[in-house]
């Protein structure tokens, strides 16, 4: 059995990781940390857990997280950064998914992040946990930089057309709306229902930090620099993100059949016949991300719609992925459940 500890267990991605572990059959919970809740029992405070976890949230202690074989961080970014680097010593393998480890440069992590790095010395260390493209070098990874929820989405997104060289790379679009579980648990007035609901916005419309995560990994993905114009929006829904991506060709090509080749061996990005377009119900509570590849008008621009559920395949089941290929388990184990619908 695989010991596994989570710091930071109150937010949503944290929630989300005791439910796919508390079932997960070869994974034991050890340790679920909270400065804030310590003493208090998990399922108090998410019954959701009530039959499935027996722990209670405690301070975290370095020497009980070090005695895990994997930790997962689920806190803001600058958390993690902290205490990584002790852990790493100690030989215990962590998965972040905070923005702590996902940029390759400290510098630009500080421009974006607005304070110093703690560790530069780690990034190089850490492996980006997006299996479809570094599924090897995580298997081998003691580090994995969970991606952010955006960034999935758009990656994979635009993954295919990347990889063969087929379309411009200084004009690439991504428009995509969260729903507000995405701000995080705290209390924000964005977040109230009478302020969220019936509501829909775009923000961080100048500059927002997925950016140049996303960029960073277009750019390998493209082997070449690639300039991305990145929109989001909330909307009012729970959960979901629905991504639209625009793309300009360079030479023609069959995209339902790239897409389909592409991902034909991949268990949690499903391509969708021509015609359909994904849906965020389809994917929600699922480690799926559902796509389909459109070029309207038989023009030159190419659209992928792409939806995933942002706790799911977009954090906190990304996360159990890279677990279940660090430690040389069945990918999709424990991450099986069928979206839920209505």
């Amino acid at each position: 059995m695989i010991k596994a500890g989570i710091v930071g267990g109150t937010g949503y991605t944290g929630v989300e990781l005791l439910r796919l572990l508390s079932t997960h059959d070869q994974v034991q919970l050890e340790v679920i940390t909270s400065r804030a809740e310590a003493g208090r029992r998990v399922d108090d405070l998410f019954p959701n857990l009530r039959g499935h976890c027996e722990l209670a949230f405690s301070e975290p202690d370095h020497g009980v997280l070090a005695d895990c074989d994997v930790v997962f961080y689920a806190t803001p970014h600058n958390v993690a950064m902290n205490s990584v680097p002790a852990l790493l010593a100690a030989g215990t393998r962590v998965i972040d998914l905070s923005a702590d480890f996902r940029l390759r440069d400290a510098a630009l992590w500080s421009q974006w992040y607005g304070e110093a790095h703690a560790c530069p010395e780690i990034i190089e260390r850490a492996v980006y946990g997006l299996p479809e493209m570094y599924r090897q070098d995580i298997a081998g990874a003691q580090l994995v930089a969970c991606p952010g929820c955006y960034p999935t989405a758009v990656q994979l997104g635009f993954f295919p057309l990347l990889a063969a060289e087929v379309v411009q790379l200084d004009s690439l679009v991504a428009n995509a709306a969260s729903g507000v579980s995405g701000a995080g648990r705290q209390a924000k007035v964005d977040n109230l229902v009478s302020e969220a609901a019936d509501n829909y916005k775009a923000y961080g419309v100048a500059g927002h930090r997925h950016l140049p995560e996303i960029e960073q990994g277009l750019s390998a993905m493209a082997g070449s620099a690639v300039e991305l114009t990145f929109v989001p929006h909330l909307v009012p829904m729970i959960r979901g993100i629905l991504a639209t991506l625009y793309a300009r060709l360079t030479t023609e090509v069959d995209l339902q059949s790239l897409y389909e080749e592409h991902y034909r061996d991949e268990p949690f990005v499903d391509v969708l016949p021509a015609g359909q377009q994904p849906q965020t119900r389809s994917v929600r509570g699922a480690n799926q991300c559902r796509l389909a590849v459109t070029r309207p008008q038989g023009r030159d621009t190419v659209v992928v719609t792409v939806a995933e559920d942002n706790l799911v395949k977009g954090a906190s089941g990304q996360a159990v992925q890279s677990m279940n290929i660090m430690f040389g388990l069945e990918e999709t184990c424990g991450l099986e459940g069928v979206a839920l619908l209505p």
